[in-house]
């Protein structure tokens, strides 16, 4: 369901601009400027020498970090600083960024910095500029993209395990097995209370909060199974050496015993299989694509729960290759989107055009080789707008050839007085192993008159020219020349607009009202237990422009749905709704750390409505309803089974649940405006709510009569 969001007109003005420098590097492996593991801070990774930097309307420029005594010149030593992500107080006076101070000696290590959390303060222009760093946060790892939130806590990223615990550091990535952002966390700066808003295994990026109150942000979905075991699997068939070694854990624990054995239970291989339902096509995944949270960690997904087929549309890959009905392509007619966004890539350095609200500028770049640069696009994503009306437009020229004749963009800021600014080099093509990106500046772009697209013009400084040389190991390394000068924001004032409160609809709030369960009561109890309780009112029920998965489906001797437009293939009965938790239980003898898996929960709450043979899972009630106690602060995925257990359709995400939350899905993947069989989404109170509250209730009168 959605609502109007009325949102006040705006008035142009000029305000000054936050912004960082950094030393050029060599290549775009994991380093500072990469999509992923950009939190690595090896000098080979980010040289030192970067500036926080506050351009005014008029062209003054000041150096806000020297002026606060921190960074060097010359060769780079205890001193040294790279700085990153800078953001601005509501009340437009102080600002947080990320500070990474120090750089090695000769021959000394590289791995024991870390980024932290700064805050610069005196940012008017007859100030001079205090930084502190802020105190209570963890200096054991790299803490990045610092908001503030409304309630003045910090929304940051970290590269902080899941449960802190060292032996699970670093998290590795679901792709090559990479050290990896966990996640989005928030810090009550004054306590020193630390919540996990959203577990990601494969990392989070660019937290932004939009004029809505949500928080919006870039998240790595890269849900597939291990390619690296792939190779040792071919190597073990083949006799040859194992390059990688995987194993698995039998647990998250640090005595956890090293079992020979490196089985994945979810999802689909890579390579491919067979099964009950005949061939299953290899599955595949990697994307990045806009996330949103509210900011106390409740009600994650997609942006507008939009889908994968609405932003990245065209060829497909059906689960299951027998079954006609499953379509090889995305159809056109289900959405308004004409403008695809790369699949070996997605959407990054997302900014909200502060003149209309819902609307976001950002860089639609590949996931290497190009330092994020690319052009420019703006997506549609108020948030009233159905998915199926979510469009992305091109800003700056399109080429899928890569190579860009107006050049290569990152950090697009769209301005309160209505002009278009970004980092830009003059490189048409990405950076190879031989070249860099030797002139990204800050500079202004011009729309044309005709064609609608921007173009790159002036720049706003003069360059910032440095001369500086560090110790990567045993080499002296050296640069003289202009900065690069990247991930401007606006010092500019904002009012914070907390997001409505959202209630539950018309048919839970009958079922607690019938099961006579207080909702309160059972929030509190939910929170107590670290669980959250997720329902869905009809499985069986998909929206219509999912057509890679089984969608003609009925419950044994319930509710079906099927598409109208069925030939022949199979109804497949779903009778169970396994859900699975992250675990890091994957590991390589070479590496420290671990990568998670899919699992079935161990410790699976008993109050649900479940079928032991089928672990972790509960029983599909036969309106095609499901509800379930699940694990806060932990990233989730799930599918549904038929009676065998055998896999029918599966959650292509993962998604973590805030403590005490009551999430709804109408449907299995949502629908938008209409489900395979026309329908709209299903209205109807979920008979397996009503089961688990009536068996929910009985354990608690029980509890609450013992105690008395």
């Amino acid at each position: 369901m959605t609502t109007k969001v009325e949102t006040p007109a705006m008035e142009k003005t000029s305000y000054p601009l936050l912004f960082v420098t950094q030393v050029p590097t060599a290549h775009d492996f994991n380093n500072r400027l990469s999509a992923f593991a950009n939190h690595r801070t090896t000098t080979a990774d980010v040289p030192r020498g970067g500036d926080l930097m506050l351009l005014y309307p008029d062209g003054t420029i000041r150096n806000l970090t020297q002026e606060a005594g921190f960074g060097m010149s010359g060769l780079q030593g205890q001193k040294a600083i790279a700085v990153r992500e800078p953001s601005v107080h509501p009340s437009g006076k102080k600002a947080l960024f990320s500070l990474l101070l120090g750089s090695p000696k000769k021959n000394q290590t590289n791995n024991h910095y870390r980024w932290q959390i700064y805050e610069v303060e005196g940012l008017a222009a007859n100030d001079k500029a205090k930084i502190r760093r802020l105190a209570k946060q963890d200096p054991r790892y790299n803490n990045l993209s610092p908001i503030y939130a409304d309630d003045d806590s910090i929304i940051f990223t970290s590269d902080r395990p899941r449960t802190g615990e060292a032996h699970l550091y670093p998290q590795l990535d679901e792709y090559e097995a990479t050290p990896s952002i966990s996640g989005i966390w928030k810090l009550n700066p004054a306590s020193g209370q630390l919540q996990l808003l959203s577990h990601t295994p494969s990392g989070a990026f660019n937290p932004i909060i939009d004029s809505f109150g949500r928080v919006i942000f870039t998240r790595w979905d890269h849900l597939q199974q291990d390619q690296l075991a792939d190779r040792d699997r071919d190597a073990d068939r083949n006799g040859v050496s194992l390059p990688f070694q995987s194993f698995n854990f039998s647990d998250e624990s640090a005595t956890a015993k090293a079992l020979q054995e490196r089985v994945e239970i979810f999802p689909e291989s890579r390579v491919g299989s067979s099964g009950t339902y005949g061939d299953v096509s290899p599955y595949r995944s990697n994307f990045f694509t806009l996330w949103q949270i509210d900011q106390d960690g409740a009600n994650e997904e997609t942006v507008n729960h939009v889908g994968q087929h609405e932003l990245a549309f065209g060829f497909a890959t059906p689960s299951f290759r027998n079954d006609m009905n499953l379509s090889r392509s995305t159809n056109e007619q289900f959405y308004a989107n004409r403008q695809p966004l790369r699949r070996e890539g997605g959407l990054f350095h997302l900014r909200e055009d502060p003149l209309e609200p819902g609307t976001f500028f950002g860089i639609n770049a590949r996931e290497s080789g190009s330092f994020t640069t690319d052009s420019i696009v703006k997506i549609s994503a108020r948030p009233d707008l159905n998915p199926e009306q979510m469009q992305v437009i091109a800003v700056t020229k399109i080429d899928k050839s890569d190579n860009l004749q107006d050049g290569r963009y990152r950090n697009p800021l769209p301005l309160s007085d209505g002009r278009l600014i970004a980092s830009h080099t003059s490189h048409q093509l990405p950076p190879d192993a031989e070249s860099t990106l030797q002139d990204l500046r800050i500079k202004v772009l011009e729309r044309h008159p005709k064609t609608g697209l921007y173009t790159a013009k002036h720049a706003l400084t003069q360059g910032i020219h440095k001369e500086l040389s560090w110790w990567d190991g045993k080499q002296l390394k050296h640069f003289k020349g202009d900065l690069w000068e990247i991930e401007a924001v606006e010092l500019k004032p904002q009012k914070n607009i907390t997001p409505p409160t959202k209630s539950l609809e018309s048919p839970e709030q009958a079922i607690f009202k019938e099961a006579q369960v207080d909702e309160s009561t059972l929030r509190q109890w939910l929170t107590d237990q670290n669980l959250a309780l997720i329902i869905t009112r009809n499985q069986t029920s998909r929206d219509r422009a999912d057509q890679q998965q089984p969608f003609n489906l009925k419950v044994p001797n319930g509710v079906s749905t099927v598409s109208k437009a069925a030939t022949s293939g199979v109804i497949y009965e779903i009778q169970h709704f396994q859900i699975l938790q992250a675990e890091q239980i994957r590991a390589y003898p070479d590496r420290p750390g671990r990568r998670h898996l899919a699992q079935t929960i161990t410790n699976f709450h008993p109050l649900n409505i479940q079928e032991p043979d089928i672990a972790s899972s509960v029983i599909i009630a036969k309106d095609g309803s499901t509800a379930a106690f699940v694990p806060a602060a932990r990233a989730l995925t799930w599918q549904t089974t038929d009676a065998e257990g055998n896999a029918v359709v599966r959650e292509r995400n993962w998604v973590t649940f805030k403590a005490g939350e009551i999430r709804v899905c109408a449907a299995c993947h949502g629908v938008n405006q209409r489900d395979q069989a026309d329908f709209p989404a299903p209205f109807n109170k979920p008979e397996a709510l009503r089961e688990l509250l009536t068996q929910w209730k009985k354990i608690s009168q029980n509890a609450s009569s013992l105690s008395k």
